[in-house]
Order: C-alpha cells, then structure tokens, then sequence
C-alpha cells in the first residue's frame, strides 16, 4: 500500500505520475557574478562547465501553474494576467523560464509551452513598436541581419527557455526524446532550447530506462534541438553519474533542479556539494513551498475544498510541527527588511547559492518576485531562518520521483 505521502505527492504531480501509477501497480567551480547589468533588476550568475560557460539571469520563472487547473485553478481567461506578469518579469531582466512538455491539466496539456512561445513573440513585438514609435527604428548590432522575429535584447538578455522531458513508460528509446525536443519546440515555435531536461530519474522504479534518457537528451544536444543538458528531481549520487555520462560525450550538463525551499532545508541542501563537484547550476523550484511561505495560508484559511494542497497545508501547519515557528522567524525577518514573506523566503535561497524559479501569474506576484533581487540577507539572517528550518519536523514531502 502506498503510505499517505507518497499518494498526496501522486496526487500533486497527477498530471505526470498517472501513467508510473498505471505501470508500477501490476508489479508491486560555479562561478556567481550576481552583479546587476544594464540597469536590469535580476542579476547574472555563471557556471563553467569544461569549455563551457553558462550565463543565466539569478532569479528564473516557473511555469507549473500555467495551466494547472488542479492545483492552481488556471482558466484561459487569466492568460493576459499571465502576460502582463511574464512582460514585467523579463523587462526587470528574467531569461530563465522554467517549463514542461506535461505541464497543463488533462486536454490542456502542453499548454505551458505554448503560452510561453506565445508571451515572448507578444513581447518582442511589442518591444519593437515601442522603439518605433520612440523613433528609434535601427537594428542593433547583434541583429544586423534585420530580422525583427528575433530577439532585440541583447545575447545577456535573451530568453532562455529551459524545459523538461517527462520519461513516460512509452519513452523507451533515444529518439523519443529527440521526438518529444521537436514537439515542445513545435508548441514553443523556436527553433532551439536553451537547456533541454530530464523530469526526473525513472532509476527508482525502471532504471533501464535512464540509458534512453541521457542517450536521447545527448542527441536533443548533437542534433542542434538543445543548446545544453539539465536534469530535475536527481539527488546527488544521481547526478553524478549522469554528469560522468555527460562529461563522456562531451555534453554541457549545466543544471540540475530539484524543490529547495527552507520547508525542505536538510535535503536541499545536500545538493549544493553535488552541484559544486559536477559544475552544474543548482536551480530551486518552489522556493515557496507551492504558496505556503508566503503567510498567506493558515490552519483557519487553507486553499479550497477539492484542492491537494489544502490537506497538505493542514498537516504541515499541525500544531508542533515547527512550521509556524518557521513562518514567524520569516515574519520577522522581513519585518526588518521591509520585505515580504515570499521576499525573505526567495532571497534566502539566492544566498544559497541556487537560482530560484518562483512562478507568477499576476502582476503583483511578479513584481513581489522581482522585489526579492538587488539585495542580499545578511549572514546572521540567514543563520536565523537555518535554525528554524532546521526545527521543523514537518517537512514538506519530497517529489516521488526524487532520487538520492
């Protein structure tokens, strides 16, 4: 029987674990810059990986809730909030957008990718109207081929779209993960990706799948589809032997993400070695805890009846749990910085050494999100918000697919 974790983490990744529940029931030196350029609000960090260097904006933006009606309550009508937030975002110096080909709930699946391809088109566009109309129609020079479709930022500032291959049990070969690159730059409608990633390991329930993972990834590489290699949900023995796979072929493995928030401390951080030795960017996904960092949920204000994260959010808050002890020692930190909750809780994982993906899909979330960069927490903060993370007992339940 499967223990009451384990389901409600199924249960939160329904999406994506359906097809695994189905097929496993019959059969029991980084180098961070972190420096502000060009009058942007996110900063760069840099990774060198070999011959390789790696730039990325400091903080990222997840895309999980772009059509996520389960756990998110998305309809089509809020995708131009979502815009207006993606626009604030990559204004304020954001590249790094974190999506999925299983990202969207049931016939929306996909949905992420194509609101992705669609807001950066929408923003180009629009960038170039307002130079026209500022009266300032010359290329700049790296555009000097005058194509307009493209990006007028400069390299720094172009969009990096770093999205995740899930390894379906139908996934068996190499070249359907080459077939599932084409299909996502298909929704996308660009002709390559930045970082092409593993969703997670299969090493726990089907490890003979893993060689078609990391051989299709290394093709997405050498077929021109991915400009690098990341994975997700791969703990740090994992990681170092997709690395060593990596590092054979002579394929630029330059992230790895896994949930690292201060609700998951002692896990996460385990990570940061790994990532150090493998010269691999270490990006945190929900650095929000799915929401519940930010204050804004209570054992008296929970998420709607139907929604996973309302149980969740209930055992987490239990009395004696150390939860709310964490969340006051947040409280108070941000009182000090005239910081929000979701401010002190995003900037801690910066100082960690991780680049943050929190997701947005209103304005104000994006410009809460933008208003954890510029600054840094101090040391003895940081020790503060490490003990109470350390203390608490209720811990956020890992990804079931997390490996060690």
């Amino acid at each position: 029987l499967l223990s009451h974790n384990t389901a409600l983490i199924m249960v939160l990744h329904l999406p994506v674990a359906l097809p695994f529940i189905l097929l496993i029931l019959p059969t029991h030196g980084l180098l961070f810059g972190g420096a502000v350029q060009n009058g942007l609000s996110v900063g760069r960090v840099s990774t060198q990986n070999g011959g390789n260097v790696t730039t990325l904006s400091e903080m990222g933006c997840g895309t999980w809730s772009w059509g996520n009606r389960l756990l998110f309550d998305y309809d089509t009508s809020q995708d131009e909030e979502i815009y207006e937030a993606y626009r604030y975002v990559r204004k304020s110096g954001v590249t790094v957008f974190d999506t999925a080909d299983s990202y969207g709930t049931l016939d929306l699946n996909g949905r992420a990718e194509i609101l992705l391809g669609q807001f950066e088109r929408r923003y180009q566009q629009e960038l170039v109207q307002e130079n026209q109309a500022a009266g300032d129609i010359s290329l700049p020079w790296w555009n000097l081929g005058g194509d307009t479709t493209n990006t007028l930022h400069a390299p720094e500032q172009q969009v990096q779209v770093a999205t995740k291959f899930a390894p379906y049990p139908w996934r068996l070969t190499r070249q359907s993960f080459v077939t599932a690159a084409q299909e996502s730059l298909n929704r996308l409608e660009q002709p390559t990706l930045a970082i092409a990633q593993a969703h997670w390991s299969t090493k726990n329930y089907l490890p003979q799948q893993e060689s078609a993972i990391w051989g299709g990834l290394a093709d997405c590489y050498y077929g021109g589809y991915a400009q690098s290699i990341g994975v997700s949900n791969y703990g740090p023995k994992q990681l170092r032997r997709v690395s060593q796979y990596m590092e054979e072929r002579n394929v630029p493995l330059v992230t790895a993400q896994i949930q690292y928030s201060l609700m998951t401390y002692e896990v996460a951080t385990q990570m940061n070695q790994a990532c150090e030795e493998t010269k691999c960017t270490l990006i945190s996904y929900s650095p929000l805890c799915l929401g519940l960092l930010t204050g804004k949920y209570t054992l008296d204000s929970l998420p709607r009846q139907g929604n996973p994260r309302r149980q969740l959010f209930r055992e987490l808050l239990a009395p004696g749990g150390g939860t709310q002890d964490l969340l006051n020692t947040i409280q108070a930190v941000a009182k000090d910085y005239d910081k929000t909750n979701s401010q002190i809780a995003i900037n801690w994982a910066l100082c960690k050494g991780t680049v943050p993906i929190p997701g947005c899909r209103t304005l104000q979330q994006a410009k809460e999100n933008i208003g954890a960069t510029g600054w840094k927490l101090s040391s003895d903060a940081v020790t503060e918000l490490d003990k109470a993370a350390a203390a608490v007992q209720s811990v956020m339940i890992q990804n079931v697919f997390q490996t060690r």
